[in-house]
């Protein structure tokens, strides 16, 4: 494999090659630019660190999205404590502000999906995964990987329609 002997310069070519796709996934799992420009400098840091560990058994991409992924699950656990210290410890409460563009309004509702149907929706619906490669990225059954996008998009729906209030 490219890389695996400690190439730095072979390693760089598959950032160069990854990079859009991993700090695409890392923005639509976190709805913020920042944290994912880090969350996908992190990666490619642990995926250097442990690119001995790579099995060619699947796609490159697939043992990458995974890595991805977990970053950014781990991200918003680390995030929702945090969120619920500002909460306790603030004197008033933040009021949420809605969003007129569609767009924001989207990736809101998807920011409240559960984080492994985030996973779910991110890996096939924007970037193009089949079931199979969405179920070898996160480690699971094509089974749960239907399963957590039908509940995501029935989530999403409930979410998005006119007559829900927020």
């Amino acid at each position: 494999m490219l890389g695996q002997n400690g190439d730095h310069a072979a390693f760089e070519s598959l950032i160069r090659e990854y990079q859009k796709m991993i700090h695409s996934l890392c923005y639509r799992m976190t709805g913020s630019m920042a944290d994912s420009e880090d969350l996908a400098q992190e990666t490619f840091i642990q995926a250097f660190q442990n690119l001995r560990t790579f099995r060619a058994e699947s796609k490159f991409s697939s043992w990458l999205y995974r890595i991805a992924v977990n970053q950014c699950l781990n991200w918003r656990k680390a995030d929702a404590r945090r969120d619920q210290l500002h909460k306790t410890w603030s004197e008033q409460p933040r009021e949420e502000s809605r969003r007129a563009d569609q767009s924001e309004q989207i990736q809101e509702a998807l920011l409240q999906l559960d984080p492994k149907q985030l996973a779910a929706i991110v890996l096939t619906t924007y970037d193009g995964l089949n079931h199979a490669e969405a179920a070898r990225a996160l480690g699971c059954s094509e089974t749960t990987i239907s399963w957590r996008i039908f509940a995501a998009r029935k989530k999403l729906k409930r979410l998005l329609s006119p007559s829900t209030s927020r």
